[in-house]
């Protein structure tokens, strides 16, 4: 069965993650001392499109699904280690997506 329906539990993991990650971003701009968050915003932004562009992919049944999910475990768990640093709730809400996101991705690859 080659459907978009055997990538579910995967494309909803990407989903969330990128709402985590888009939520964190923009919790992250109101901070006190944005400057000392711009890792975490920039790696938000980058996990959360690779995020969107993964679950796509899967939800097309697209050849390439496998390598966009590789890379986007590669930087879920790139966001997750930088958010854990961080107290703020978001970004602890996000690292948990991440980490999330990047255990469905592997999955999906096996």
């Amino acid at each position: 069965m080659n459907t978009a329906n055997q990538y579910q539990d995967c494309i909803d993991a990407c989903n969330a993650c990128a709402v985590a990650c888009n939520t964190c971003f923009a919790q992250c701009l109101q901070e006190t001392d944005v400057q000392m968050m711009a890792r975490c915003i920039a790696l938000d932004a980058d996990c959360a499109a690779i995020c969107t562009l993964a679950a796509n992919a899967m939800a097309r049944n697209s050849e390439m699904a496998k390598h966009f999910c590789r890379l986007c475990s590669e930087v879920c768990l790139a966001c997750a280690h930088e958010c854990e640093q961080h107290h703020h709730a978001h970004c602890q809400a996000c690292a948990k997506a991440c980490k999330k996101c990047a255990q469905a991705c592997l999955d999906m690859l096996n």
